[in-house]
């Protein structure tokens, strides 16, 4: 599995609802996975490659004890990482809750809501040497 990216920015979709950032809300009480993704990226920005990220939400959506995830976390991760995985273009961060993300140079990531003044020079360009990326579409284009 590798769903890194190195030096670039996914900018939210063409058909994204949100004019600005927002933090993805629970579900039922519990945290969704864009929520996770956004809680652990807000919290440990440029921490996290894509691959991490993803096995880490995988890790954290299965609510194991310190115990647990002690014992079976390296099992979850090889199970998850020996199956193909949708790459940060999928996430919901940038299709429906407003979030552009950045991978850095050694493929790390941080988000930036689509309002701040960071995500407006990686969409403009003004960034030398970052790829613009756009996140899938929420549908597809009607013909």
């Amino acid at each position: 599995m590798d769903t890194n990216y190195y030096e670039s920015f996914i900018l939210i979709a063409e058909d994204c609802p949100a004019e600005y950032g927002i933090v993805p809300p629970e579900r039922g009480g519990s945290k969704t996975k864009a929520g996770i993704e956004h809680e652990l990226i807000t919290r440990h920005p440029y921490h996290f490659t894509s691959d991490e990220l993803l096995v880490e939400v995988h890790i954290q959506q299965k609510g194991l004890s310190d115990e647990e995830r002690e014992r079976e976390g390296q099992a979850l991760e090889e199970a998850f990482r020996s199956k193909q995985q949708p790459c940060l273009r999928a996430s919901m961060l940038p299709k429906k809750f407003g979030w552009g993300i950045h991978f850095d140079a050694a493929g790390k990531v941080a988000l930036y809501p689509v309002e701040s003044p960071e995500y407006q020079a990686f969409a403009q360009g003004e960034q030398e040497g970052i790829k613009l990326i756009r996140a899938m579409r929420n549908k597809r284009k009607e013909s």
